[in-house]
Parts: structure tokens; C-alpha cells; sequence
């Protein structure tokens, strides 16, 4: 470079250039480019922010309302599959995630015959079992893995939601630790058929600090273990839903979606005492393409002024426009 000639950092030469580097107004001029280009870029950092070119989550429903729906109606929501799969569709819903009562012996050809007479996938089916004993983790573990290799040969099976059954107590050290190991176990085998396990949790594993969801993420492989975050279940724990949230982060696989209005659950999905505008917008910051499942549940206290298949298609709509998906 000539003796007292000036070179802006970042601005090269361009393709044309005479190999003549900025004078002085030209070396001004550049300045006030980048520092206008600067400003721009600064401006736009924020929504930048809230982009990420992986987020592409699936949106689906969860089946348990349908159960306390019946329930209030002293029936088994066993006996109404074909309704309950119509009622999914009419509210506009393309996938559901279904508990594994519903491919019991005496009603899986039911579920699978409403379920393709509907359109509907079945990608993620949750279950439960003791896994804080050597003796219920094998059980648990061997009946889940039999589950999963049924519904992968009908229905394409993606995920396995599992929650550990409470004991009534905080858990020893040792029963924890003989839970994360059937945990592993569990998705290991899982993995073999290729289906994730997304661990999942109420209010039980929240005490003490979430103590148990806690040392479950502490002492799993994050190859074999994923997490199904239970958004509401996390606020009645009385822990914060964020803070959790961004612990579980990359290891997120599913999340399920209610909410409450002054600590009663909604009858649909929709504002209330959680921020979901501000849980869409870390997922989206995170690139989150697992599963969001709109799992609607009722206390004694909701009141239901419209029809479940109405409040449903409400939640969806809702769900779309705050997660920026599409069922």
C-alpha cells in the first residue's frame, strides 16, 4: 500500500477499481455508509432474533380432554373413538397424540380404523408405569418398547411421551437413579425402532425445586432422553415456565399447550396467566421443530360454554397465530 493512503476495515476494493485506494472525502463518504448500514442492521437485530430458518414445529392435539368430556357424562371415552377422531378432524387438527389406553387389545383396531377414516396421524402416543423400582422400570420399560413396535407397523409411530408414575413422596437419590437408568434403557431401545421418548412431568416432579425433573435431565443421555415440557404443569409446580423452559432447550422434543385465567384452567386454549407469545418466540429463537400438542383439561371450576370440537378449533387458531404453525 502507497505511503499515506488510507484503507477503511471491512471495504475492499471493488472488481473495477483502478487499485487506487479512498482519499480523504472518499474515506468520509464510506464512513457514513457503514455507519447508516450499521444502524440498519441494529434495528433489525431484534426480529433477526426471532428468526431461525429450522423452526418448523408440528402442531397436534392431545386426546385427554376427550376422556374428562365423557367422564362428566359417566362414560369411557374407550367407547366413543370414532367421535372423539371425527371431532379432532372437524376442528381442523391433522395429527393427535393419543394416550396408550386407546390401543388397549379390545379397541386398537377401532382407533386405527378412526383414525385413518379421519385423515388423522397418531405421530407421538404417551404412557405411563412405575420406573422408580429395578422391578417396574423393566415392566414399564418392556410394555412401552411393545407399544411402540405395534403402532410404528400401523401408524408410523415419530415419539413416545412417558411419565414415570409418583410415588406420593420425593423420591430417594436411589430410586432417581434407577429411574434415569430406565429412562436410558428406554430410549436406547426406542431409538432401535426409531421412535424418540420425550420425558414428561406434572406437578410431583416440580417440588422441591423441581428436584426430580431436574436430576432426570441431570443423570439421562440427551441422545436418548428428550423432554415433553408440560407448560402449566410446570406454573402449578410453582416454578417458572421459562426458566424451565431454556433448561430443557435443544433437548425440547415436544410441549404440551394449556392454559388458566387466575389459576383455573380455560376451556380453550387461549391468553391467560402463562406469556405463550413469550414461549413462541424462544422456540423460534432455538429453531424448535419438535411437537407442540394442544392438551386441553378442565378443573371443577371451568366453566364450558361452548362445544369441545368448538373450543378445539378455537385452540388451533389460537396456537397458529401465536406460534406462527399450520395443522
Amino acid at each position: 500500500m502507497a505511503e499515506g493512503a488510507r484503507r477503511i476495515p471491512g471495504i475492499e476494493r471493488s472488481a473495477g477499481a483502478t487499485g487506487r485506494f479512498c482519499s480523504e472525502v472518499e474515506c468520509d463518504k464510506l464512513r457514513g455508509m457503514k455507519r447508516r448500514v450499521f444502524l440498519q442492521a441494529a434495528a433489525a437485530a431484534p426480529l433477526l432474533a426471532q428468526r431461525n430458518d429450522h423452526y418448523g414445529p408440528v402442531l397436534q392435539a392431545g386426546v385427554y380432554v376427550w376422556t374428562q368430556h365423557y367422564g362428566r357424562l359417566n362414560q369411557k371415552a374407550q367407547e366413543h373413538i370414532p367421535e372423539i377422531c371425527a371431532g379432532f378432524a372437524k376442528a381442523g387438527y391433522r395429527d393427535v397424540e393419543m394416550m396408550s389406553l386407546f390401543f388397549a387389545p379390545e379397541v386398537e383396531e377401532t382407533t386405527y380404523g378412526a383414525l385413518q377414516g379421519n385423515g388423522l396421524k397418531c405421530s407421538v402416543a404417551y404412557n405411563g408405569g412405575p420406573m422408580h423400582t429395578a422391578e417396574g422400570a423393566r415392566a414399564t420399560v418392556a410394555a412401552t418398547v411393545e407399544l411402540a413396535q405395534r403402532l410404528v407397523r400401523r401408524l408410523a409411530l415419530k415419539g413416545i411421551s412417558i411419565n414415570p408414575n409418583p410415588v406420593g413422596r420425593a423420591k430417594t437419590d436411589e430410586e432417581l437413579k434407577i429411574q434415569a437408568e430406565g429412562l436410558n434403557q428406554l430410549g436406547w431401545s426406542l431409538e432401535r425402532e426409531g421412535v424418540g421418548l420425550y420425558l414428561h412431568q406434572h406437578a410431583p416432579e416440580m417440588a422441591d425445586g423441581a428436584r426430580e425433573w431436574r436430576a432426570m435431565l441431570a443423570q439421562t443421555e440427551r441422545r436418548y432422553v428428550k423432554v415433553c415440557l408440560d407448560t402449566h404443569w410446570v406454573l402449578r409446580g410453582k416454578q417458572d415456565v421459562m426458566t424451565l423452559l431454556k433448561e430443557a432447550g435443544p433437548r425440547l422434543g415436544s410441549l404440551h399447550l394449556r392454559n388458566s385465567v387466575d389459576g383455573v384452567w380455560s376451556e380453550d386454549f387461549g391468553d391467560g396467566d402463562i406469556d405463550y407469545r413469550a414461549v413462541a418466540g424462544y422456540l423460534r429463537s432455538i429453531g424448535f421443530n419438535g411437537y407442540l400438542s394442544v392438551e386441553l383439561a378442565w378443573d371443577k371450576e371451568t366453566k364450558i360454554t361452548r362445544t369441545l370440537e368448538e373450543n378445539l378449533r378455537r385452540s388451533r387458531e389460537y396456537t397458529e397465530k401465536v406460534f406462527g404453525v399450520k395443522a
